[in-house]
């Protein structure tokens, strides 16, 4: 049975692992909503939005904290970001950091994403700290730049720390360097507690031997969409139903 363990790496925080035939369940934990501890530098630019870029510095004012303050709802809800070209996103088939790395500018198309909370944590001028919660997809630099624009300036990230992805928490995990076989085992986590946000169906004898081979299932009409079937605390599979009838998307029990 596959199961998911957790770390704390200095560098970004928490990071979630997938072992064993956990690993094909990725699907569903990198969606998971995510909280960050993000601190920005007001009143300068980075040409990559953070500190990894060439800084341009007194590119702006540094805003009073009682306007970057009143500014912090207009960021929450459902928004829309540009990618940044310092990222991942492929157009055209190339990915934007390989364009950005050549000089180069293209048009981007706007993504929604959603910003559950924005909290500025501390302020001391030029700098501010916030407490962030999530979508997935969610590029905090340009969350950073996007709100230091709106007050007519600029800014860039210095410092992001992961906090929380879905309901696993940095305060449940440890550095690695603590990390050692006595430790490792503890660390270990059910997989199905991962997945605790996809609802569950409860399998009895017959249902679990036909979740084994991979078999559909019969569900009650309500239940729509991807959901898990565990037998006690063992996840054995996640299924997805559609009209009183499921299939298997992964199945982690059996040959």
């Amino acid at each position: 049975m596959g199961h998911t363990g957790t770390l704390d790496p200095l560098a970004s925080g928490l990071l979630v692992i997938l072992i064993g035939r956990a690993t094909r369940l990725s699907r569903y934990v990198t969606g998971l909503d995510k909280a960050y501890v993000a601190t920005a530098r007001f009143g300068a630019a980075s040409d990559t939005l953070d500190a990894d870029g060439e800084i341009l510095e007194e590119a702006g004012p540094i805003p009073p904290e009682a306007e970057l303050r009143r500014a912090l709802p207009d960021f929450t809800g459902e928004i829309s970001q540009l990618p940044p070209m310092a990222s991942a996103v492929k157009v055209g088939g190339r990915r934007l950091y390989e364009l950005h790395r050549r000089g180069m500018e293209v048009e981007r198309e706007p993504r929604r994403v959603r910003i559950h909370s924005l909290e500025l944590l501390s302020f001391d001028p030029p700098t501010a700290t916030f407490a962030i919660r999530c979508s997935s997809g969610t590029y905090v630099r340009s969350l950073v730049a996007d709100l230091a624009s709106s007050l007519g300036t600029a800014a860039y990230l210095t410092a992001l720390r992961r906090t929380r992805v879905g309901p696993l928490r940095v305060e449940d995990a440890l550095p690695p360097e603590r990390l050692d076989p006595s430790t490792l085992h503890n660390r270990i986590i059910p997989a199905g507690r991962v997945l605790s946000h996809l609802p569950a169906l409860e399998a009895d004898e017959g249902q679990a031997r036909a979740v084994a081979v991979g078999r559909p299932l019969r569900v009650a009409g309500g239940l729509e969409g991807s959901f898990r079937v565990q037998r006690g605390e063992e996840l054995l599979a996640v299924y997805r139903a559609r009209g009183g009838r499921a299939r298997p998307e992964v199945v982690l029990c059996g040959g």
